[in-house]
């Protein structure tokens, strides 16, 4: 018997939606130990993937530059330096103020892989261990997009070892 997306999808699954703002996402990445949700319309459609990778880029400095006059006037050139502050100095409060009522459609990965139930654990794997590094989970979805289900790269893990363990 081949293991199927089916076979390895969690169906209780938690997600946002795109209007949601970036606090309500931090409340749900506090609440459940998931690095990631999937985003889905009204309709249960997935339209995104919000990871916490995406939430800790909001606090991180656009601008790394820091600009360091030389010389004396008239002669002052402009040096630039790759300046990486630790977190401690971020002004998280700001940050947060700034950033919590902004919807999670402008922070979530659009280009989202899926899968529908009936693919082989193999095409699970293929995205998993695939050229793109982000993906840690895969939504099953319906024929028409809809959210059914979830697959982590744990469960994939899980279902192996239990195919062992037989």
């Amino acid at each position: 018997m081949t293991l199927t997306a089916r076979d390895l999808m969690e169906p209780d699954v938690k997600t946002v939606a795109p209007d949601d703002d970036v606090a309500d996402a931090f409340k749900r990445f506090a609440r459940y130990e998931f690095s990631g949700f999937p985003v889905v319309d009204e309709d249960k459609r997935v339209v995104g993937i919000v990871a916490e990778s995406d939430l800790v880029d909001l606090f991180e400095p656009e601008d790394e530059t820091l600009w360091i006059p030389v010389g004396l006037p008239p002669f002052v050139d402009t040096l630039s330096y790759q300046v990486k502050r630790p977190w401690a100095d971020l002004d998280l409060g700001v940050d947060m103020l700034r950033n919590a009522d902004r919807p999670v459609s402008e922070v979530m990965s659009a280009d989202v892989a899926t899968v529908t139930p009936d693919v082989s654990v193999d095409d699970v794997l293929d995205l998993l261990v695939g050229d793109d590094p982000d993906i840690n989970r895969v939504p099953v979805v319906d024929d028409h997009g809809r959210i059914i289900g979830i697959i982590a790269r744990q469960d994939v893990i899980r279902a192996f070892r239990d195919r062992r363990l037989e």
